[in-house]
């Protein structure tokens, strides 16, 4: 386990312009080199925490954000951050795979040339090296000018997950990636998530509490905008110290 913070979170809570407040005082040290699963019944804040991380809530009309996300020590919420920069270091994976109309390789090589790189030996490298790590290349290294779209939906999401990975970030975000995916795809990406977060700080809405139990080195419990209990998910799942946590894990409510 590690002992080293990528994201500390200090007293954040976001308000939305009609006054909902999805978050009310959250604070959560996210460490790196691990998987941490933010898990809770649906509505309950989960997904906006997750997007406070890499600023996607700025996207939403009258949104209002108080507290401290830091990144490495630094306020990614200070004045004269740069996004794009952000968003790039910190990706993300959605629970429905969007790939572009386009090859499975251009899927991959357009951020990078988006972002200026035009070497083809670089292009290339980072298409097999993202596919590897997602654990498709092996499935799809004979097909990289077929369309994206000819990929049935568990190999779209892990083409999600390359396409991220292709830009080299630091921190994966991931909101219920397996959602909608049968059981053997669903095994691969937990696979993946296992051998990435060597290199990778990992932060997942998982979309179950047996896959949160299954792939969590540490877990956070949010229930109605709260962060009701925190801590290594061994011991989360089996040992919940909150009456409330130990409900929602057995199965009492949710």
């Amino acid at each position: 386990m590690s002992d080293q913070p990528k994201f500390v979170i200090e007293h954040l809570s976001v308000t939305y312009e009609d006054g909902t407040e999805p978050l009310r005082d959250v604070s959560l040290t996210i460490y790196a080199n691990e998987i941490t699963v933010l898990f809770g019944p649906a509505g309950g804040g989960k997904s906006t925490l997750l997007r406070t991380l890499n600023r996607l809530n700025d996207l939403v009309d009258g949104v209002r954000i108080e507290g401290r996300v830091l990144l490495d020590g630094q306020d990614i919420y200070a004045p004269g951050v740069d996004v794009t920069a952000l968003r790039r270091r910190v990706g993300m994976v959605f629970a429905v795979p969007v790939v572009l109309p386009m090859s499975i390789r251009q899927n991959l090589t357009y951020g990078l040339e988006l972002a200026g790189v035009r070497d083809r030996a670089r292009l290339e490298a980072a298409v097999e090296r993202s596919l590897k790590q997602a654990a498709l290349w092996d499935e799809i290294k004979d097909r990289l000018d077929d369309p994206a779209t000819a990929l049935s939906g568990g190999q779209q999401q892990r083409l999600c997950l390359a396409r991220v990975l292709a830009l080299e970030p630091e921190v994966i975000l991931l909101d219920e990636p397996t959602s909608g995916l049968d059981p053997i795809s669903t095994a691969k990406v937990e696979g993946s998530l296992q051998e990435l977060k060597r290199d990778y700080t990992i932060v997942i809405v998982p979309h179950s509490i047996q896959q949160a139990a299954r792939i969590a080195d540490r877990a956070a419990f949010i229930l109605q905008g709260e962060l009701i209990e925190h801590g290594l998910g061994r011991e989360l799942f089996t040992r919940p110290k909150d009456k409330r946590t130990e409900d929602y894990v057995t199965g009492r409510f949710g």
